[in-house]
């Protein structure tokens, strides 16, 4: 079993930036690929972003590529997302995902939610405009 916790959302106007953070229990989490999702009110949940076992690829949504940077220091079995210039239109409850065997990563299934096993329980970010 896989724990997932996520921090780090709140209240920012727009144009401002957050970095959310998600630790994970497990002692292989070098293994697993991470996933970040949100969900608006009245929405499906949308892809965000996406990197592998290593961190040496990453996959962004186009909504978000070149405002938002997904990292991760294994060493602490935690993943971030830095957000900057945000816009209204990001507000959502932002949940992390992990894949444990890493292979979803690796097909198109990274960017949907049956692609990941284990998720957090999300964090609430609000842009205001």
């Amino acid at each position: 079993q896989v724990q997932l916790a996520e921090s780090g959302g709140g209240l920012v106007q727009a144009g401002g930036s957050l970095r959310l953070s998600c630790a994970a229990s497990g002692r292989t989490f070098a293994s697993y690929a991470m996933g970040w999702f949100r969900q608006a009110p009245g929405k499906g949940r949308e892809f965000v972003v996406a990197i592998s076992r290593t961190g040496g690829s990453t996959d962004y949504a186009d909504s978000v590529k070149g405002r938002f940077t997904i990292s991760r220091d294994n060493a602490k079995n935690t993943v971030y997302l830095q957000m900057n210039t945000l816009i209204p239109e990001d507000t959502a409850v932002y949940y992390c995902a992990a894949d444990t065997n890493g292979n979803s990563y690796f097909t198109f299934r990274r960017r949907l939610p049956d692609g990941y096993e284990y998720w957090g329980q999300g964090t609430q970010v609000t842009v205001s405009s």
